[in-house]
Order: structure tokens, then C-alpha cells, then sequence
């Protein structure tokens, strides 16, 4: 391999917001001038739902940068190491309650499990409110159009996320492809070689499966029986929200275990779909797919696979060409992968043009075939660096402008990842219509949303 070929590019944290900056992403709204910060310091005043796991982290990026004023979470535990951090902050347990109690405040970071993101989405939003959102940004394609609609209703600054959206190394790729480096994209292969989900036992202990690490092995490949008691410190019914109601088992609390599981997410396909089909989706401006089909193990009516592969076709964009995206995670790879013609990495994004190919992953790429690109000088960057993703949402809900990977973005990799699961329960290669938000197959549709518990609705 040509070491001068491979660029490894690490997170830097320049001046952002230069005009134009969004030139290169997905659609912009129309955003009014951003609601004042009514906090003494000058700060975005902040509400934060869910404070354990990936809402730790957030909360740790957003509270230094803004004003925490309510905290919220359906475990006390977390709820409490939070409080200790911002002990000015009031204290909720159901965040239903936090939105009818609090009005004072300028922006809501969400971050609890995907099955409850769009209900506590949704109240923000609708209060014209700034929303950051953890992926995937919800459990369904319905409840992420009514994100979208309600998002674009509010004029508001919105970000999904997707943090890798920010890092040097996918904006030099994005300038790669959209710069005409390997010619017109006409195939594009993504792969994950995480396989948590349904396999057997075996299946499970090679690849690493979560389960096995936590001792859960009896569940692999079925669910449980017997009900286990539910810890002191959670609120269950509160944590299944409005999913149906089902007995405490420790397979599904704490995260991320719970996102194998149909009621509560949707497994591998859209929860890394989140990052690694954002590479492409970005790079070639994808929009609606026009068909999805998918392949795997047979589906089971309550766990997500824990290897597949779907394969989306999308038409023309513009000056772009028909595009057809195939995404593998487990067990499962590309062919020319698997034949040795490129090199064998872990998880990649292959681009397949007229003139050559490009290979990524999270922090390096590489053109393919080596010695074609030998010498080959990238472009200087058009895509300004990032100040980090949370800040790019915190100084663009500051100026009243929209984040680089605001809902009308995101909402869109959103369908697109869930579509390929709702291909791959259905068994069927599907059509989809981005207008009518439904597919040509009725057994493939009532995949696209669910009803929800008494005493919950959108």
C-alpha cells in the first residue's frame, strides 16, 4: 500500500459558520432570528432529557456551553450524578411533566432511547424551541416525517447526532466526490462488522456480541420467559413509554441493549446506518430512495438480525447519476471485498465511479486503484472545519441559523435506514413514496409506524 496515498485526517476546531458553509450539505429552511437567551450569562438556557450513556456525553458537550436549567431522566441514579454537575437545575423524572412545567428556556437535547425521541421531540419543536437530537432521530419512518414536518413548521435550529458529520476526514471526502476525483458515482458499498442481534450462541461469542460480553447468553436468539425485578432505581413504565408494556428483564436496561429489540429501535441498520450511510448520503446528495430490498437470516418478530444487507436504488439528483447503495453489517460483505480487490478493512464506505474508487472510514481514506492516484494532490478544503459538532448547534442556534445536519437532513438518512428494515421484515423488495410516505406493499407498510400505549400519542 502507498502510505502517501491513505490521509488520515483528525478533528480540528477552526473558526465555523463562514457564509456558505452549507453548500454542500442537504436542504435549508427558511429560519427566523433565534429566540433570545434569557439567561444572566448570555448562554442558551437548556433542558436535558436523559443524562446516563450517550445523554452523559451530551449533557458534559451542551453544559459547557450553554445554561442547564432542568435535567430529566426515568433513572434517578443518572438523574442524580447529572444534578450533582448542575445542581441549579430542576429535576424530572417524566419529561412530559418537564415540558408542561418549563417555558424559560432556549434549546432541549434529547438523548433517551430511540422508541420515546420523537415524543420528547416533538413538545419542543412545537414550542419553537432548538431541538438536538440523538441518532437514530427516532424509532420509525412516520414518527421521522412528522420530526421533519414539525421541524420545518417551527423554523427553528435542529441537529441530529452524527457526530462523525463534523470530523475533518468526512468533509475531505465530500470534497473528493463532489470534486469529480473518481468520476460520476454509480455504486456505492457500506459495511459494519458489529453483529449484535439475532445469530446463535456460537455466532454470538465470535463476533463479539454484546450479549455475551454481559452474560446474557440464554437470549441471543429468543426472549426471555421470566421476568426479573425491576430495579429500584428506574421507572419502568415511564422507560417503555409508549411502546406495549412487557415485564423488567435486564436485556433490555441499561443501553444500548435495548436497540435489538423492534418495539424499542431498529437494530445495527439505523442506529450505525446513522453514521456510516451519512458519509454517502452527504457526499452524493441523496434524498428518496426509489426501491429497497434486503437479505438476511428470516426475520423474527421481535429482534433485529444481527447480520443483513439492503440495497437502495436512488435516481438521478440533479446533474448526479442513478445511484445504487448496498449496505452489510454481521457477518456480511462486499464482493470485492471478499474477492481481495480492495483492502480488507473492518467497516468502510466504498465509492465506485467512472474514473477510480474511494475508500473511508471514520478517520481515513484511500483512491483506489493506488497507482492510478499516485501523486494525485487533494484539493485544498471548501468545507470550513468544525468547531465540534454540539458547538456547531449551540452557535448556530445562537445566530438563528441552521446546523449542518439539522431534521431536514437527518430526517431523510433517518427514513432511508429504516427503510431498509422495513424491507427486510417484509421480505420484499419495496417502492417507496416520498410523498404519500408509504411503499407500494401493505404488508411492507405497517412497518412504517406503530400504535402507541394509552396515554401516549405524537
Amino acid at each position: 500500500m502507498n502510505h502517501k496515498t491513505i490521509i488520515s485526517r483528525s478533528k480540528t476546531r477552526r473558526q465555523f459558520l463562514k457564509s456558505g458553509f452549507l453548500a454542500t450539505g442537504g436542504a435549508v429552511l427558511g429560519f427566523p432570528a433565534v429566540v433570545s437567551s434569557k439567561s444572566p450569562n448570555g448562554k442558551l438556557n437548556t433542558v436535558v432529557i436523559a443524562c446516563g450513556g450517550r445523554g452523559a456525553a451530551n449533557l458534559k458537550e451542551i453544559g459547557a456551553l450553554t445554561n442547564v436549567v432542568a435535567l430529566c431522566d426515568v433513572n434517578s441514579q443518572a438523574l442524580d450524578a447529572a444534578a450533582q454537575q448542575y445542581p441549579n437545575a430542576r429535576k424530572y423524572r417524566d419529561f412530559r411533566e418537564l415540558y408542561a412545567k418549563e417555558t424559560d428556556y432556549d434549546a432541549a437535547v434529547i438523548s433517551t432511547a430511540e422508541h420515546t425521541h420523537a415524543f420528547a421531540v416533538l413538545p419542543a419543536l412545537r414550542a419553537k424551541k432548538h431541538v438536538y437530537c440523538e441518532k437514530p432521530l427516532t424509532r420509525d419512518v412516520h414518527e421521522a416525517r412528522v420530526v421533519m414536518a414539525a421541524a420545518k413548521e417551527a423554523g427553528v435550529t435542529t441537529q441530529m447526532g452524527t457526530q462523525l458529520h463534523a470530523s475533518a476526514n468526512y468533509r475531505r471526502v465530500v470534497e473528493l466526490v463532489q470534486g469529480g476525483a473518481i468520476g460520476p458515482v454509480r455504486e456505492v458499498h457500506v459495511w459494519v462488522s458489529r453483529a449484535w442481534g439475532m445469530q446463535s450462541k456460537a455466532e454470538a461469542e465470535a463476533n463479539g456480541d454484546l450479549f455475551v460480553k454481559a452474560g446474557l447468553l440464554d437470549y441471543i436468539d429468543k426472549m426471555p420467559t421470566e421476568a426479573k425485578p425491576v430495579p429500584p432505581q428506574l421507572d419502568w413504565d415511564l422507560w417503555i413509554g409508549p411502546a406495549p408494556m412487557r415485564p423488567y428483564h435486564d436485556i433490555y436496561f441499561p443501553g444500548p441493549r435495548w436497540y435489538r429489540y423492534w418495539d424499542f429501535a431498529n437494530g445495527t441498520m439505523s442506529d450505525l446506518g446513522s453514521h456510516w450511510n451519512d458519509l454517502p448520503f452527504w457526499a452524493l446528495k441523496l434524498d428518496h430512495p426509489k426501491t429497497i430490498s434486503a437479505d438476511g437470516p428470516a426475520p423474527h418478530p421481535e429482534l433485529a438480525p444481527a447480520s443483513m444487507s439492503a440495497t437502495y436504488e436512488y435516481g438521478a439528483r440533479g446533474d448526479l447519476p442513478p445511484v445504487k447503495l448496498t449496505w452489510y453489517q454481521g457477518a456480511l460483505r462486499p464482493q470485492l471485498l471478499k474477492d481481495k480487490k480492495i483492502p480488507e478493512w473492518s467497516n468502510g464506505v466504498l465509492f465506485v465511479g467512472d474514473g477510480g474508487m474511494l475508500l473511508a472510514d471514520y478517520g481515513k481514506y484511500l483512491l483506489l486503484p493506488e497507482d492510478k492516484f499516485k501523486g494525485f494532490t487533494a484539493p485544498a478544503p471548501s468545507i470550513p472545519a468544525s468547531v465540534g459538532h454540539h458547538k456547531e448547534f449551540v452557535e448556530c442556534a445562537t445566530a438563528g441559523k441552521p446546523a449542518l445536519c439539522d431534521f431536514s437532513y437527518s430526517g431523510l438518512l433517518t427514513v432511508a435506514n429504516h427503510l431498509g428494515g422495513v424491507a427486510y421484515r417484509s421480505g420484499k423488495k419495496i417502492t417507496w413514496d416520498p410523498v404519500k410516505g408509504v411503499t407500494d406493499d401493505a404488508s411492507a407498510n405497517k412497518f412504517l409506524q406503530r400504535e402507541y400505549r394509552a396515554g401516549w400519542k405524537l
